[in-house]
């Protein structure tokens, strides 16, 4: 088949580095980056980290408001998908490009397939949430990662063309967790294992006035001299907090977003995350790091249900995060973060073999 994969930000690289090795096998690919994320930091040095190709295509779609965003992509999409002569479009997640490389595929009567269907958060105020309801009912195939997810599409009435994968990430996770089990391997500013907590906060409910204030004072609240948090901040929530002049507390560390290899390896070696970030959450929940969520609810129910209590969903409860760390990550403990560096195993589930094979009318359909 001739597969057009339409992605256009961080997370979407990260999965198709897990996918693409399998696709090129099976299939011929046009690679289309929109540009979403704009900022080099974000996507621009992932490719060469990730040993993803150039994009065939480079649409440098980025800034302006979601319905704006969308808007111009769908305009630099139609003409390019025609002329592609694709036999399906593939699209990633939950982003304002999987929106519109769905909604541009559907248009043009090419079949599409989307992988990460089936999540739910069940809050319609998430854009993503948006995104990811209307590109499932848009697809043809519809690629799952977790049973919940092929729950939640039979729920809305999708049964067809599902197909419960696994996730592309713990692929990738599991391969990189070898090479970053010592702390020299990219944890910020070479820190000992357990000696800080790491954080990232993005999502757009959290960059309101109200919301930034509240994960200040959380952080504020939960960090030490002895162990301080080291917030890599996205450059959309920086620009939020200059315009607001909000000052940042003490024992809080702000540093540029991380690569992905590195940001594993901050994962690995932190006393805990805190993160607004499906991705991140997952990965945590992989390394075996205890996770506050700094959301009200998650669509990676599997994370925080399978974690063994280690990934907590607080919402930004200054309290609440007090308590979940003094269980999970009690202060000046660092053998567990210690331990946890030197033993723990990720296992590769082969979600990209999987979702190659699919597309080719190889894999089955699961039961639903």
């Amino acid at each position: 088949m001739r597969i057009a994969t339409v992605v256009g930000t961080r997370p979407q690289l990260i999965k198709l580095a897990a996918l693409q090795p399998s696709l090129r096998r099976r299939h011929e690919e046009v690679f289309v980056d929109t540009g979403q994320h704009w900022d080099d930091a974000l996507a621009g040095a992932f490719f060469a980290e990730l040993g993803l190709p150039q994009p065939d295509h480079s649409l440098g779609i980025g800034g302006g408001s979601g319905v704006e965003q969308i808007g111009r992509m769908l305009l630099a999409l139609e003409p390019l998908l025609a002329a592609a002569r694709a036999d399906a479009v593939l699209v990633v997640g939950d982003t304002n490009s999987t929106l519109a490389g769905a909604l541009a595929g559907a248009k043009l009567g090419i079949p599409v397939a989307h992988v990460e269907a089936g999540l739910r958060s069940f809050d319609r105020t998430m854009p993503e949430e948006v995104n990811r309801v209307v590109a499932d009912h848009l697809s043809r195939w519809l690629f799952a990662p977790t049973p919940t997810a092929v729950a939640d599409l039979r729920a809305e009435g999708i049964t067809e063309g599902v197909h419960l994968v696994g996730d592309l990430m713990q692929d990738l996770v599991a391969r990189i967790v070898p090479e970053v089990r010592e702390p020299e391997a990219g944890v910020p500013d070479r820190r000992h294992s357990g000696t800080y907590l790491f954080a990232t906060i993005h999502r757009a409910e959290n960059r309101t006035p109200e919301a930034v204030r509240a994960w200040l004072a959380l952080l504020g609240d939960v960090a030490r001299p002895e162990r301080p948090v080291i917030l890599a901040l996205h450059p959309g929530t920086r620009a939020v907090l200059d315009g607001l002049g909000a000052p940042i507390p003490r024992n809080v560390e702000v540093i540029d977003p991380l690569g992905y290899r590195s940001s594993i390896a901050a994962q690995l070696h932190a006393g805990a995350v805190l993160t607004d970030s499906g991705g991140v959450q997952r990965e945590a929940a992989w390394l075996h790091v205890p996770c506050l969520v700094l959301r009200g609810t998650t669509e990676w129910v599997e994370s925080v249900a399978d974690s063994g209590g280690r990934s907590v969903v607080i919402g930004l409860d200054s309290h609440a995060a007090w308590e979940s760390l003094a269980r999970l990550a009690p202060l000046g403990d660092v053998d567990a973060a210690v331990n946890r560096a030197r033993t723990v195993a990720v296992r590769p589930v082969g979600a990209g073999e999987r979702i190659s094979a699919a597309l080719a009318g190889v894999a089955p359909e699961v039961g639903v």
